[in-house]
């Protein structure tokens, strides 16, 4: 028998090909995607600008860049200009209040780009109205926030900045005003909300936060928590910060301080209650206040020195509506002669005695170990009262 050979099958090669062309389409229709969805980027961005800028909020960069492909989309401002018109109660709408500052890069993955995470690089300079020069200089070692829900109504929101600090430019020289270690504020739309009427879930977080010239208070370092709950809210259509609070205040909506820590040294409070809006558009309501370490409050506020040196009449309706000043320094005066040198002890020892008066307005208590007094802290159309005493002025939102 002979032998047969058989010529090996040829196997058609065109499969081979198959997975490559595959991807070769996949790779170019992927690369259609995203520089249409990078087109549509500056589109979106110039429709947000203008909706901000009904509100009086306008924003605009020299030079914009987009990157990221494949995945991302980074849109990258230089030379930030950010211009804020009638935000403020009085701001006159032709001299608006600019800051500037170097570069603002954001973030979206190409398939998450409702979530956009933005950096910013400080520093930022701050112009008052009508002026050429700086009026403020504020730092950061890192400044970064995020927002979900874009382009739509954001559902919440986020911006945190580390090693922050504002000096106040006075002609050459800058002067520390306000610093913080670490900043977070955070806000959402709270869960079960009504769309058209939301409530707004939001916390502040300042650790190691410090402020000049304000307040003897707030000038040593502090660390505060606050969390609260925002209603009255109409929409979120674009409009100036005071007419959204003068629209809050017609519909009766407030904000509902449902914790809050504050610690200062040994000096710890913790608030809870309601603010509301007047007419005139400055804070009313009422907060429970339970404070440890109250008598090391009262030399900050002032009141013993104020006594030491003689009370003006114009500090006095500040601290104590109704009490007229030469009736306590002729008190002074009188307990002087009747046993000389009565009326300086008593000058000196008055922080003790209005913190006593201060315990007396209270309840004992204890927080977080400690000796307290729980008392209520009022807001009266805008001024801060500690029991009768009137310790602050808070200017109004619309």
């Amino acid at each position: 028998m002979s032998d047969i050979t058989l010529a090996p099958r040829q196997r058609p090669l065109w499969p081979l090909f198959v997975a490559p062309v595959l991807l070769l389409i996949a790779a170019i229709g992927w690369s259609v995607f995203w520089f249409y969805a990078a087109s549509q980027v500056g589109v979106k961005a110039d429709a947000w600008r203008a909706q901000e800028a009904r509100s009086g909020r306008v924003y605009d960069c020299a030079r914009r860049s987009i990157a990221g492909f494949p995945f991302r989309l980074e849109v990258r401002c230089n030379d930030v200009t950010v211009s804020l018109i009638s935000q403020t109660a009085g701001q006159p709408s032709q001299t608006p209040v600019t800051a500037k500052l170097g570069e603002i890069l954001a973030v979206a993955q190409i398939y998450d780009p409702k979530l956009v995470i933005a950096e910013f690089t400080a520093p930022a300079k701050i112009f008052e109205q009508g002026t050429q020069q700086p009026t403020y200089i504020v730092n950061w070692s890192k400044g970064r926030s995020s927002v979900v829900g874009l382009p739509a109504t954001p559902q919440r929101a986020s911006i945190v900045f580390d090693d922050a600090a504002i000096d106040r430019l006075e002609g050459t020289v800058q002067v520390p005003f306000a610093s913080a270690k670490h900043i977070e504020l955070h806000g959402r739309i709270a869960q079960g909300s009504p769309t058209d009427h939301p409530d707004i879930e939001s916390v502040v977080e300042i650790n190691q936060g410090s402020i000049q010239g304000v307040h003897p208070l707030l000038a040593q370092p502090f660390d505060a928590d606050v969390r609260a709950m925002v209603s009255g809210l109409k929409d979120f259509a674009p409009k100036p910060w005071p007419e959204r609070f003068r629209e809050i205040q017609a519909a009766g909506g407030h904000i509902e301080i449902l914790q809050s820590r504050v610690q200062q040294g040994d000096v710890i409070a913790v608030a809870a209650g309601n603010l509301g809006l007047s007419a005139n558009g400055r804070l009313d309501g009422e907060l429970q206040m339970t404070v440890a370490g109250i008598e090391k409050v009262i030399p900050a506020l002032g009141i013993d020195k104020m006594l030491e040196q003689g009370v003006p009449q114009a500090t006095l309706d500040r601290v104590a509506p109704g009490v007229k000043s030469q009736d306590i320094n002729n008190l002074f005066g009188a307990l002087d002669r009747a046993i000389p040198g009565l009326g300086k002890v008593v000058k000196q020892n008055a922080n003790v005695g209005v913190a006593a008066g201060i315990n007396a307005l209270g309840t004992e208590a204890q927080l977080e170990g400690k000796k307290a007094r729980a008392f209520p802290l009022r807001f009266v159309d805008g001024a801060v009262f500690l029991g009768p005493l009137k310790v602050a002025d808070i200017p109004p939102l619309f």
